[in-house]
């Protein structure tokens, strides 16, 4: 498992957590406030200028991390130009690149360990309710850690698709990839078990 976080040091790696997940749910939320394309798009290379900034390596990994977003993007697109909206389908698009490219800004920039703490303080006031924070904590932290793993290996299962068959993979490399999804899941939960399981998270 590996973290999201870039190794290449920004000044928005010393800002405090708080702040940045603040920031970025204000930021987002403003978004749909706005419906111009003129102004998404112009927003989107301000995004696209923060990437760019610290150096063309954080900008790569930040446009490799933004790479899911095509098929979503291709989707969208193609139904409001069967609709006869293609400018209200660039609009969209154009917001929804913005919001994660800028969420995807956060994570780069933020240690996990930051990030848990801010949804540990947030979640206290439940715990008078009886609910464990800790629980909340650690499935976030499986779901970041986790998902470029499962991205990795299903590019992985894709390639060797493609190297024995001519073919492209499509729904063929579902099932695999199920298996393998939910073969890490049993080896998560093994070692969560070997540590006391969540019974322990919550007696912390």
């Amino acid at each position: 498992m590996i973290s999201l976080t870039s190794p290449v040091e920004t000044r928005a790696h010393h800002w405090p957590a708080g702040l940045k997940l603040g920031l970025l749910s204000l930021v987002t939320f403003g978004l749909f406030f706005f419906d111009g394309i003129i102004f998404h798009g112009l927003f989107l290379l301000f995004v696209l200028m923060l990437y760019a900034l610290p150096g063309i390596l954080f900008l790569k990994n930040g446009c490799k991390h933004l790479k899911i977003l095509w098929p979503f993007a291709f989707i969208v697109l193609l139904w409001h130009l069967t609709t006869g909206e293609i400018e209200l389908g660039l609009t969209v698009v154009f917001r929804m690149i913005s919001a994660v490219g800028l969420a995807n800004l956060v994570t780069m920039t933020t240690r996990l360990s930051d990030m848990i703490d801010v949804v540990h303080w947030l979640t206290r006031p439940l715990q008078k309710l009886g609910f464990n924070p800790r629980i909340l904590e650690l499935a976030i932290a499986l779901v970041i850690r986790m998902t470029p793993v499962l991205v990795a290996k299903g590019k992985n299962l894709t390639l060797a698709w493609q190297a024995r068959s001519n073919r492209r993979s499509g729904w063929r490399i579902i099932l695999p990839f199920t298996v393998l999804a939910l073969d890490d899941a049993d080896h998560v939960a093994e070692a969560l078990k070997a540590r006391g399981g969540l019974t322990n998270q919550e007696k912390k």
